[in-house]
C-alpha cells in the first residue's frame, strides 16, 4: 500500500468519527427540549433521532459542495486544469492539510462535550481545515470569500433570527391558548413536541451528515479518485452511506451531558415553548441547507430556546449558562484551528505515512482520555433530567441529586 493509500484511508476513517461526535453532540439540538417536558422518554428520543438523521443525510448535497469549494483553495477553478490540485500541492500535502484539520475538529468536539458545552461541530470543522491550510498553503490557501459568505454571515444572523422567531412564536402560542388550563396545554403541546423535534433531526441530517461527505470528496477530489465538476450532482453512495450511519450511530449514543445543558440548564422550558423552539430551528435549518450554506444547528437550536424563554411571561433565562456557550461559541474556530495548526506541523515535520500515523495515535490518545474523564463523572439517560444545579451551573448533577422518577427509561 503507498503511503497517499494509507494517508487517504487513515483520513476516511478519522472523518467518519468526526461524523460520530457530530451526531452525540448534536442530539441536543433536536431532542433536548422532548427530553426535557417529558414529551418523548430519554431513549425513545434518541432512537427516533438516530432514525431520521439517517434519512436526513441521503436527501441533498448542497452543504457537501459548499466543503468542497468554498472553505479551502487547494484546487485551480478555472482553465484545462480545472479541479487539479493548486501548483506546489501535491497530493500526500493536501491530505494532510484535510486530515489534521478533521483531528483539530473532532479533540475540540470532544473537549466541550466534557464539560457539556453545546458548542457547534461545523464551526470546529472550518476551525480546524482553516488552522491546517494556514500552517500548509498561508492565508492564499484560504477561500476568505466563500468562508465570509457560507460560514461567518450566517453563524452571526442565524442564532438571532432563530431567538425572534422562536420568542414571537412563544408569544403567539401563550396569547391564543390563555383560556386552556395548563395541563391541557402540556398534553397537548407534548404532542406537538414529537413532531417538530422529529423535523429537527429530520433537517440536521441534511446540514450535518453533508458536511463529512464533503471532507471525504475533497479528499477524493485530492487524490483523483472523484472529479469536482461531478459533486454538485450527487456523490459516490458508499460515501453517503457510511456518512449518514456514523452520524446516525453518534446520535444513537445521546451527547446526555450537552442534551442536559440544553433541556435543562438554559431555560426552565414547558411543552408549547419546546414546540415554538423546535418549528423554529427546523425551519431555519431546512432553508439554510437548500441554499447550501453550511449553517451551525447547535446556533440555531440555542437561539430557539433562548427565544422560547424570552417569549414566556415570568420564564426563567440562566444567563451564566448562555454566557458559558457564548465564550465556546467565539473560541471553537480560533481553538479548533490552533490544534488543526498543529497536527500539521507534527506530520509535515515527520512526513508522509509516519507523520499521519503519529498524529492518528495523538488523536486516539487524547480522545481515549477525555472519554475516561467522563466516565468518572457520567450523565446518561438515567439523570439528565435532574434538577439544575444553579449555584455550579454544570452539566454534571450533584451527587446527592436523585434520578427523576419519570421518562427515564
Amino acid at each position: 500500500m503507498t503511503a497517499e493509500m494509507i494517508i487517504l484511508v487513515l483520513l476516511i476513517v478519522t472523518a467518519l468519527g468526526f461524523d460520530f461526535t457530530n451526531g452525540f453532540h448534536d442530539t441536543g439540538n433536536a431532542m433536548a427540549t422532548s427530553i426535557a417536558t417529558g414529551a418523548l422518554k430519554p431513549k425513545v428520543a434518541v432512537g427516533l433521532s438516530a432514525i431520521l438523521n439517517l434519512v436526513g443525510a441521503f436527501l441533498s448535497v448542497e452543504v457537501a459542495a459548499t466543503i468542497t469549494k468554498d472553505v479551502l483553495k487547494i484546487q485551480t477553478t478555472s482553465g484545462d486544469a480545472k479541479g487539479a490540485l493548486i501548483e506546489g500541492l501535491d497530493a500526500n500535502k493536501a491530505l494532510i492539510i484535510i486530515f489534521a484539520g478533521l483531528i483539530g475538529a473532532i479533540l475540540w468536539n470532544l473537549f466541550t462535550w466534557l464539560f457539556g458545552l453545546p458548542s457547534s461541530s461545523s464551526h470546529a470543522l472550518f476551525g480546524g481545515l482553516i488552522g491546517s491550510g494556514l500552517a500548509a498553503l498561508g492565508t492564499t490557501g484560504i477561500n476568505w470569500h466563500g468562508i465570509l459568505g457560507k460560514i461567518i454571515v450566517p453563524a452571526l444572523f442565524a442564532p438571532l433570527i432563530a431567538c425572534v422567531v422562536a420568542a414571537v412564536g412563544t408569544l403567539l402560542i401563550y396569547a391564543i391558548t390563555n383560556g386552556m388550563s395548563e395541563a391541557k396545554k402540556e398534553t397537548g403541546f407534548r404532542r406537538g413536541q414529537v413532531a417538530s423535534a422529529s423535523l429537527v433531526s429530520l433537517a440536521h441530517g441534511t446540514g450535518d451528515a453533508q458536511k463529512t461527505m464533503g471532507v471525504i470528496a475533497l479528499a477524493l477530489i485530492a487524490t483523483g479518485h472523484l472529479d469536482a465538476a461531478s459533486v454538485s450532482h450527487g456523490l459516490p453512495i458508499w460515501v453517503v452511506v457510511t456518512c449518514a450511519s456514523a452520524i446516525a450511530l453518534g446520535t444513537w449514543l445521546g451527547g446526555w451531558r450537552i442534551i442536559r445543558t440544553l433541556g435543562k440548564g438554559l431555560v426552565e422550558i414547558k411543552a408549547p415553548q419546546g414546540m415554538a423552539a423546535e418549528a423554529s430551528s427546523a425551519a431555519i435549518i431546512l432553508t439554510s441547507s437548500a441554499a447550501g450554506m453550511a449553517l451551525s444547528t447547535t446556533h440555531v437550536a440555542t437561539g430557539s430556546i433562548l427565544g422560547s424563554g424570552l417569549g414566556k411571561k415570568g420564564a426563567e433565562v440562566r444567563w451564566g449558562v448562555a454566557g458559558r456557550m457564548a465564550v465556546a461559541w467565539v473560541t471553537t474556530l480560533p481553538a479548533a484551528a490552533l490544534v488543526g495548526a498543529i497536527c500539521f506541523w507534527i506530520a509535515h515535520l515527520i512526513g508522509g505515512a509516519p507523520g499521519a500515523i503519529v498524529i492518528f495515535l495523538i488523536l486516539a490518545a487524547l480522545s481515549g482520555y477525555m472519554y475516561w474523564r467522563a466516565q468518572q463523572q457520567k450523565v446518561d439517560h438515567s439523570n439528565v433530567n435532574a434538577e439544575w444545579d444553579t449555584e455550579t451551573n454544570s452539566a454534571v448533577p450533584a451527587a446527592d441529586d436523585a434520578p427523576t422518577t419519570t421518562n427515564q427509561a
